[in-house]
């Protein structure tokens, strides 16, 4: 792609008013939810597209997620870290660039940004549920009574947030009751 093409695509996604091109072959797009810069190499062989995700501190227990979405889910962009950022990244060979890819690989970056960190802690998430039933299946616990200690420690304050209503608590005993049912049988030890 040209860069009067990427301008154009630009232009076409986000509107002419939210698209600034900061200097010769570089573009940021100003919305009311985020900055997306868009960078040609010097030599216009490359294009890097970059939106910032979330604050380091706030992403750093996730880090090996984020690693693991790279691997599986995010396809042609990929989550980076730079000076205490986690960005979502494209790039590409701008002389194979084609709008299509363009404009997708803006759709999937947008989606990452707009995801923040739902995904990356339903992968924690999973990942300790997947943890404690190995660890309960190791000590030859059932699903029955892995649920019954888990009641128990909330029920005894060992788990859970300390004014807990008994409501709350039974809403996410039963969000653990699902989970387990759901992964049970998934793992073995």
């Amino acid at each position: 792609m040209k860069p009067e093409e990427i301008a154009g695509t630009l232009a076409e996604l986000f509107g002419t008013a939210a698209v600034n091109a900061i200097a010769p072959g570089s573009w940021q797009v100003e919305t009311t939810n985020f900055r997306l810069l868009v960078l040609l190499a010097e030599d216009h062989t490359w294009l890097r597209v970059l939106l910032p995700i979330v604050p380091m501190e706030a992403a750093e227990q996730f880090l090996e997620q984020f690693l693991e979405a790279n691997f599986d889910d995010t396809q042609e962009v990929r989550y980076a870290l730079y000076e205490g950022v986690v960005w979502g990244v494209f790039q590409h060979n701008s002389n194979t660039l084609v709008k299509e890819d363009l404009s997708s690989a803006i759709a999937k970056l947008t989606s990452l940004y707009e995801t923040g960190l739902n995904d990356v802690f339903n992968r924690l998430i999973e990942s300790r549920i997947r943890q404690i039933i190995l660890a309960a299946k190791q000590q030859g616990q059932s699903l029955h009574s892995t649920m019954q200690n888990l009641e128990r420690f909330y029920t005894e304050g060992l788990l859970g947030e300390i004014e807990q209503t008994p409501e709350a608590r039974e809403q996410v005993i039963a969000v653990w009751q699902y989970q387990l049912e759901r992964w049970w049988n998934q793992i073995e030890t």
